[in-house]
């Protein structure tokens, strides 16, 4: 039986991770785990608790918040799994997720990163994922397929490629990590998940859903609805990504777009709305990518 490795990542919400690594112990009857929770810089160190109340897990403590990639690289030291599945703190388990992921992986090596189906916690019956459409690099947009349909089965049977994984909720096999790397950190937050899945394909695996499985998801529980750190990361990570999976000419085609229509387009919306300092976000993540390389270290959000 492969080993998995259950990594997660907190930040300022330890009843959150509790609920998780609740639901993996009334869920999970796939014997071969183990859990890794990082503490990603919270003001508060909830690790001393947590190895009390959850003895099973591994906990690692980092001083300063790393970011999404950064913590779960940080995970990924601790990791012996053949399988490493990346699930945020804000998810619950449903029985039967990880037997069903690892034997889709089994019988088709050929994947790197598989998802599972995504449901909105408070609305369980309503879809967050089903898979992705692959990415517009002219625009930089993609669609995710099923989000916010009520789910009655229609997407179950699909167990298959698909244009990205879910960044929520990912497992990914230690052969396609030993290629194509981890997650690049100077995404900090958001867009680092669609980076990482380029990039394992361009090594020669491939990106899956599986329907069969289910994972529940809070969303938005550390950032929020709307913040100048969401408009920022967005917009910024946004760039930073066609500059590092675009073709050239798709690229060049982009910025335009971005400049002539995307910048203007959102600062009436930020007037309309009175969100005045998400102007000044935005204009700081374009001058970001002006003045930073693709692989540049990135050191966090300042408001």
């Amino acid at each position: 039986m492969k080993r998995v490795s259950i990594i997660t990542v907190n930040f300022n919400h330890s009843h959150v991770t509790d609920e998780l690594l609740d639901s993996i112990r009334k869920n999970n009857s796939y014997a071969n785990i183990e859990i890794i929770v990082v503490d990603n810089g919270s003001s508060e160190n909830p690790v001393p608790n947590w190895m009390n109340k959850y003895p099973e897990a591994k906990f690692i403590r980092s001083e300063i918040n790393l970011g999404f990639a950064g913590g779960n690289n940080l995970g990924l030291t601790a990791a012996t799994g053949d399988y490493l599945f990346f699930v945020n703190n804000d998810t619950e388990f449903t029985p039967g997720l990880i037997e069903t992921l690892v034997n889709t992986i089994e019988d088709n090596p050929v994947i790197g990163v598989i998802s599972p189906k995504l449901l909105y916690y408070d609305q369980p019956t309503m879809l967050q994922y089903a898979g992705y459409t692959p990415m517009n690099y002219f625009t930089a947009r993609n669609e995710c397929i099923g989000q916010f349909e009520t789910d009655h089965g229609q997407y179950n049977q699909l167990v298959g490629k698909t244009g990205f994984a879910h960044g929520a909720a990912m497992m990914v096999t230690k052969k396609a990590l030993e290629k194509a790397g981890p997650m690049s950190e100077n995404f900090f937050l958001y867009y680092e998940e669609l980076d990482w899945a380029d990039r394992i394909r361009r090594n020669g695996f491939e990106v899956w859903v599986n329907m069969k499985a289910t994972i529940f998801h809070k969303e938005s529980v550390s950032v929020g609805k709307k913040s100048s750190l969401k408009e920022y990361y967005m917009n910024r990570n946004r760039i930073l990504f066609i500059r590092r999976n675009a073709p050239f000419l798709k690229a060049i085609c982009f910025y335009f777009y971005f400049l002539l229509i995307v910048t203007p387009r959102n600062i009436m919306t930020y007037l309309k709305e009175k969100n005045f300092n998400f102007i000044k976000q935005l204009f700081r993540a374009i001058w970001w990518n002006i003045t930073n390389g693709i692989n540049s270290k990135y050191l966090g959000f300042k408001p």
